[in-house]
């Protein structure tokens, strides 16, 4: 898109300058020239999609760069555990210390139990030492605690179970005599991890050896359309500035100017100094070849536009194949971390496999899943217990808060009620004035409300069934606020 020539300003005018245009020719120019601002305008839009450019080109770099290093960590990964499994399969039964290593994992587990149980009961002791401020509740109430309004019911009969769970599997567990199925069962899952491949990585040629991945490629024409998108928007942005600078030129200019150089796109301005400053003259032909200027440039803002767009559009699909690309990876990534996990648990347990007692440690292992669920299930109502504490300082927060901004605004209303009387009793007089110094020269009926009083007004809020904020203790807020902070 052209601009204006920086020294039109300082060339002469000819002979036919010094002639205004005609009404008619100024109507018609300042109404091609709003045309033109408003298409400008609305060109800025695009904007949009020079931000989601550079986005797309922020994340594309990210994912490359955390691409390179997951493919690469992928492949040491493989390599390692590819020789661990071979080790597995070379394992030989047997061994004295499976008992032993059982008979620790239980005490373990019922010590995991214990202090998860007496967590739990000190929550619940905190919930029923902590009192619900009287303020909240309705004043016939009686005082309650926290543990009043919910249901502990089931506690102390899941820990019951746990226990119990724990006990049986120390009894040991009968009926698996096929230890070295059981064992190779779960390192033939690691190795079906190993072999798994997503379809997308072959796809993008994330295992061609010897070829240069294109996607580096792709990083450099996303860089270049994020640029072209940049210098065409800031194109448009300039077109848009001189329409405004030619507007002002028109008769009347200035008020059609700041009424339409407003409301612009979110991230575009203009320069105030633009809108509210007063022109400098320009001759007819300095004027006559800015607009032929717009003119011009106006007849490329569609094509600029469609520019920005297509290359948005090319930019989405390039980036939509990379991220294919990135979450194959990513998926391959978590198939070997996963195997790698029951490659560790695998050669954790490698001892139990083989060892003679190998019917107690599978029955262990179901007993284990079981405790494991219900120990969730346990850690779950603590952590929620702990989280209603929580929750009640952060409530007694948020009282004090909405009582300040309460407080906060019944004084803006105050005050504006004061200005408002404040107006009504100028308004008063300034209209006792004008009847005391005009009516007797006015006919009465010449306009019916000359006679009239000014207007009261009176504010009043607009939801009258919302409750006021109770009363708590500054105090009682002031030390929730510490409990929060420290919990945070």
């Amino acid at each position: 898109m052209s601009s204006p020539s920086e020294d039109a300003s300082s060339r002469s005018s000819s002979p036919d300058s010094s002639r205004q245009p005609s009404p008619v020719e100024e109507a018609t120019t300042t109404e091609s020239l709003v045309s033109h601002l408003l298409a400008a305008k609305r060109s800025l839009s695009s904007i949009s999609h020079v931000l989601r450019a550079n986005e797309i080109v922020t994340s594309t770099r990210k994912a490359l760069e955390e691409n390179v290093t997951a493919v690469a960590r992928i492949e040491f990964l493989r390599s390692g555990m590819n020789e661990q499994v071979k080790i597995l399969e070379q394992a030989q039964s047997g061994s004295r210390r499976v008992e032993q290593t059982g008979r620790a994992d239980l005490d373990k587990a019922m010590k995991s139990v214990e202090e998860a149980d007496q967590r739990l009961k000190g929550t619940l002791q905190s919930l029923r030492d902590t009192f619900v401020e009287s303020g909240l509740r309705p004043i016939s109430e009686e005082k309650k605690n926290l543990l009043d309004f919910v249901d502990e019911t089931g506690v102390q009969k899941l820990v019951a179970t746990i226990k119990e769970s724990v006990r049986s599997a120390g009894r040991g567990h009968e009926g698996f005599a096929d230890t070295n199925s059981a064992f190779a069962e779960e390192v033939l899952g690691v190795k079906k991890l190993l072999r798994q491949r997503n379809a997308g990585m072959s796809a993008h040629g994330a295992k061609e050896t010897g070829a240069r991945s294109p996607f580096p490629d792709v990083l450099d024409t996303m860089e270049d359309h994020a640029t072209e998108m940049a210098d065409n928007l800031e194109s448009l942005v300039k077109h848009f500035d001189l329409c405004v600078l030619a507007i002002k030129h028109t008769e009347g200019g200035d008020v059609t100017a700041h009424r339409l150089a407003v409301d612009l796109p979110e991230g575009v301005a203009i320069g105030e100094d633009l809108v509210n400053a007063t022109p400098e003259p320009i001759s007819k032909d300095e004027r006559n070849e800015m607009i032929g200027v717009i003119e011009k440039d106006a007849e490329q803002v569609d094509e600029v536009v469609t520019e920005i767009r297509s290359h948005i559009v090319e930019m989405e699909s390039q980036h939509e194949l990379l991220m294919e690309h990135v979450n194959a990876c990513d998926q391959d990534h978590r198939n070997t971390l996963s195997a790698f996990r029951q490659l560790e648990d695998i050669g954790q347990r490698l001892p139990a496999f083989i060892a003679q007692s190998q019917v107690f440690l599978m029955r262990w292992d179901e007993e284990r899943a079981r405790i494991d669920e219900r120990m969730e299930e346990l850690e779950g109502l603590r952590e929620f217990y702990d989280g209603y504490l929580t929750a009640y300082d952060n409530l007694l927060v948020e009282v004090g808060r909405r009582k300040a901004l309460e407080i906060k605004a019944d004084k803006i209303i105050q005050d504006t009620l004061k200005k408002l009387d404040r107006l009504y009793e100028t308004d008063a007089e300034a209209r006792d004035a004008f009847r005391n110094e005009q009516g007797d020269f006015l006919p009465i009926d010449i306009w019916p409300g000359m006679a009239e009083g000014p207007i009261r007004y009176k504010l009043s809020p607009v939801d009258a069934e919302g409750s006021v904020v109770p009363e708590i203790p500054e105090s009682v807020i002031q030390q929730a606020i510490e409990r929060v902070t420290r919990n945070t």
